[in-house]
């Protein structure tokens, strides 16, 4: 024991050494270690160590030192050491590469499979068999197929251990050599594997005398073992013979491995269930019966062992047969939902709590496979009862949330006010303080399953209720809950809501004697103070919507004065530069105008040109002159001139309201007033008011609205 101890912490470090300390320490004291006048204890631990270094280097190396005492130990005079060597030669050979591997490794193991030994055979066998994949077609054609038929017709005669290893390894063979059997052959080994399957439920003559019983016991155990092999590698050989084939070649194998007498074959089977129905796809209405006879077994294992992949046998088999419409599901599976029932009441009847939690949260994936109508009067219902009456705690949360999930799924509304009235009343409202605690488990599933406003229409203050509770535990466990319900919160929508929930907490900071409550509430009170309440999304998009536009129409206004502000100096540049007439008769058609503007609230422009026509670029610079002198005076009242002038800290509360004068005056200019040019033959006449007269309409404007300027001045600050 002590020496295998050692020997396994050698191999298992053996990856993590460097190759000068293994080849000095290890392979080095090896070659003598494995000499045949050594004990044979230490040939089988060479021959161990001779399987583990042969992935640790070069191939070169490997063929000069490895290679010569493989040989030498497989011509062993001991047959353990033998099949030893002979297991190892698997490592060997991925270790050599191909090319060695035929033309070394392949010619021992022919002649190992040949060998006195049975457990030597057996052990060729296992290797050729996970050799395959390095042979090409010529040597297993030529090589490997004739020794696997004499090893299968040899087997029956032979000790029964060798059906065990055989019916093992029966399927990853046939699946080997499928390219290169013929039809003879290929029925051949499918009859073979039938057999197998069978073995030992038939009565034979001569086996029932009870001087033999002893005998028939320990057969009877190794024929189990190759059932259940069997049983294991029928995925692989629907393969075999193609799912296509599946009902006239392998369905009375299918039927009888199920059938079996013994729970570990209809384990296997219950395990291999899963990849058998994806390999027949459409196929797959074929086994419906033995998938009833699976949930309705004795056995809790064999249970356990289908529920693993139950949702997905069941949406194949609703989805994959020829009738997969959805008024069909069931008919072609009329037994299946009276089989969940009994083999969820058989689970709930046992001891095995975990099985039983098991398949109540498998049996969540119930609304896609049957109608909401079978679900409501067959499981949901039983789902409350398990809550209400079970004293296992994670059988009560599995069933709780599959009750959530059979609620978000139902159609119809009454079922759903009827189910959700009981939640309240019999685990809410409840006597016992264990179905309140419930019912806070199931409020937490609703978040999580549900929208937020399903829970707080229906939920909500049902969990408020409960700050009220007599048992601390309650108060407890809500005060763990409360981040989760204020997170279901949605402003300013929910906000009576939220002024419950702040009630409840002034009551709870006020009110609880409990220590340990109390300062649970106090730490809930802090992590609700750094949550931040949902904004509706209409209301946010309507905030951000006003602003943009609040924040447009300041670039705009900002963007206007400056360029009141540039059209002023540019005015002023060119006043300077044109003649003492032209000012003149500029003046003094201005003035003539005063009067007329005020009357009619129009502006005549033109520009004062030159007869003979030959400045046409001045009288445009000019005309946009007139135009910006005019749009100046009229936009801009005097009190607003000097809004850049104040200093920042002085004129951050009067801001707004100049931005909001200004756009008043803007708008006054722009609908009060219009433009128009005149020509009278080759002079021009231009009219333009005055700033005196301009300022006077805009003081006419200013008085007329007056009224509304602090409240739009408010709007806009807002």
């Amino acid at each position: 024991g002590v020496s295998n101890a050692w020997l396994e912490t050698l191999l298992a470090v053996i990856e993590a050494l460097p190759k000068e300390t293994v080849r000095q320490e290890i392979l080095n004291p090896l070659v003598s270690k494995a000499q045949l006048s050594q004990t044979l204890q230490s040939r089988l631990v060479s021959c161990k160590i001779m399987g583990k270094l042969a992935n640790k280097f070069e191939t070169h190396i490997i063929k000069r030192e490895i290679l010569p005492l493989v040989k030498s130990l497989c011509h062993d005079v001991e047959y353990e050491v033998r099949a030893c060597i002979c297991r190892q030669l698997e490592h060997i050979a991925q270790g050599v590469g191909t090319e060695l591997t035929k033309n070394v490794v392949l010619p021992e193991l022919i002649e190992l499979a040949r060998d006195e030994g049975s457990s030597v055979r057996l052990a060729a066998f296992e290797t050729l068999v996970n050799l395959l994949d390095m042979f090409d077609a010529d040597d297993r054609s030529q090589t490997v197929l004739p020794l696997v038929k004499s090893f299968c017709e040899k087997s029956f005669k032979a000790d029964e251990s060798i059906l065990v290893s055989l019916s093992f390894h029966l399927g990853k063979l046939c699946n080997g050599l499928y390219g290169i059997f013929t039809p003879e052959q290929h029925l051949r080994f499918l009859e073979f594997y039938k057999k197998l399957s069978t073995l030992g439920l038939q009565q034979e003559n001569g086996h029932n005398d009870n001087q033999l019983q002893l005998q028939t016991l320990e057969q009877e155990k190794k024929y189990i073992s190759v059932r259940k092999n069997c049983a294991y590698n029928f995925p692989a050989m629907v393969v075999f013979v193609d799912p296509k084939n599946f009902h006239l070649e392998l369905y009375s194998i299918f039927f009888c491995l199920c059938h079996d007498p013994e729970v570990p074959v209809r384990y296997t089977m219950a395990i291999s269930f899963y990849e058998v129905a994806k390999l027949l796809n459409s196929g797959v209405y074929t086994i419906h019966k033995e998938l009833v006879t699976l949930l309705q077994d004795e056995s809790l294992e064999v249970l356990d062992a289908l529920v693993d992949h139950l949702p997905e046998i069941l949406e194949l088999m609703a989805n994959g047969g020829e009738n997969s419409g959805s008024e069909s599901k069931l008919l072609s599976i009329p037994d299946l939902i009276p089989a969940l029932t009994a083999a969820e009441q058989r689970a709930a009847a046992s001891l095995k709590w975990r099985t039983h939690e098991k398949l109540l949260q498998k049996y969540a994936c119930l609304p896609h496979i049957i109608s909401s109508d079978q679900i409501y009067y067959r499981f949901l219902h039983r789902m409350l009862t398990i809550i209400l009456t079970n004293n296992v705690l994670p059988v009560q949360k599995a069933a709780a949330r599959t009750l959530c999930v059979y609620l978000r799924y139902n159609r119809k509304q009454e079922q759903r006010h009827e189910v959700i009235q009981k939640l309240i009343e019999q685990l809410g409202q409840g006597k016992s303080y264990w179905n309140r605690l419930r019912f806070l488990d199931t409020c937490e599933f609703i978040m999580e399953l549900f929208s937020k406003s399903f829970f707080c229409k229906y939920f909500f203050l049902p969990v408020l209720e409960l700050t009220h509770d007599p048992v601390a535990n309650v108060r407890m466990k809500l005060c763990y809950l409360l981040p989760k319900v204020k997170s279901t919160l949605k402003s300013p929508s929910d906000k009576h809501l939220l002024q419950q929930l702040e009630l409840c907490i002034r009551k709870l900071l006020c009110q609880e004697k409990d220590k340990d409550v109390l300062s649970i509430v106090k730490r809930t009170v802090l992590e609700l103070d750094r949550m931040e309440i949902t904004v509706d999304a209409c209301i946010f998009s309507t905030i951000v919507f006003s602003k943009d536009i609040l924040r447009k129409l300041a670039s705009i206004l900002e963007r206007q004065i400056n360029s009141l502000e540039q059209l002023e100096k540019d005015k002023q540049q060119n006043e300077g530069r044109s003649t003492n007439n032209n000012d003149k008769m500029f003046e003094k058609r201005r003035r003539d105008s005063k009067t007329s503007s005020l009357l009619t609230k129009s502006i005549t422009l033109s520009v004062p040109g030159n007869s003979s026509g030959t400045s046409a670029g001045k009288e445009g610079k000019k005309s946009k002159l007139v135009r910006s002198q005019s749009f100046s005076t009229q936009a801009l009242h005097p009190k607003y001139s000097n809004i850049d002038k104040c200093p920042n800290k002085s004129c951050n509360t009067g801001y707004t309201s100049s931005i909001s004068g200004v756009g008043k005056s803007c708008m006054l200019s722009f609908s009060g007033d219009s433009f128009r040019t005149h020509s009278n033959g080759h002079n021009g006449n231009g009219t333009l008011p005055s700033s005196s007269s301009s300022r006077t309409l805009f003081n006419s404007a200013d008085q007329k609205n007056s009224g509304n300027k602090e409240s739009q001045s408010r709007r806009m600050s807002m």
